[in-house]
């Protein structure tokens, strides 16, 4: 599974940003995704996964209520919709696919390049 993240770029706190993780292969509606974020000096953090067929999904404390994840396995892609965007989400956000919904990144087997999100006051 090939995944490649876009959709970042720089906005204004309030704005909203969608990113989209678009993966290549046959298997992707197996596996469960994971949208990570990883800031300057920071370890590499969940945002929110996704099971395989979109029941199960999870949010990091930090994004509740703003973050949507959502997937279309006819697609194969699994969508961020980052709403109410504040300076401490900028980072680069990368999406990954692995065989749980979980949020230990060294679960992920597969990862994409990442995309830039900045967030200015």
């Amino acid at each position: 599974v090939h995944v490649v993240e876009s959709g970042g770029g720089v906005v204004q706190a309030g704005d909203s940003l969608r990113l989209s993780c678009l993966a290549a292969g046959r298997t992707f509606g197996t596996y469960a995704v994971g949208w990570f974020r990883q800031a300057p000096g920071k370890e590499r953090e969940f945002v929110a996964p996704i099971s395989w067929n979109g029941e199960s999904r999870y949010y990091a404390d930090s994004v509740k209520g703003r973050f949507t994840i959502s997937r279309d396995n006819a697609k194969n892609t699994v969508p961020l919709q980052m709403n109410s965007l504040k300076p401490e989400d900028t980072a680069v956000y990368y999406c990954a696919a692995g065989s749980g919904a979980v949020t230990i990144p060294g679960l992920y087997d597969y990862w994409g390049q990442g995309t830039q999100v900045i967030v200015s006051s």
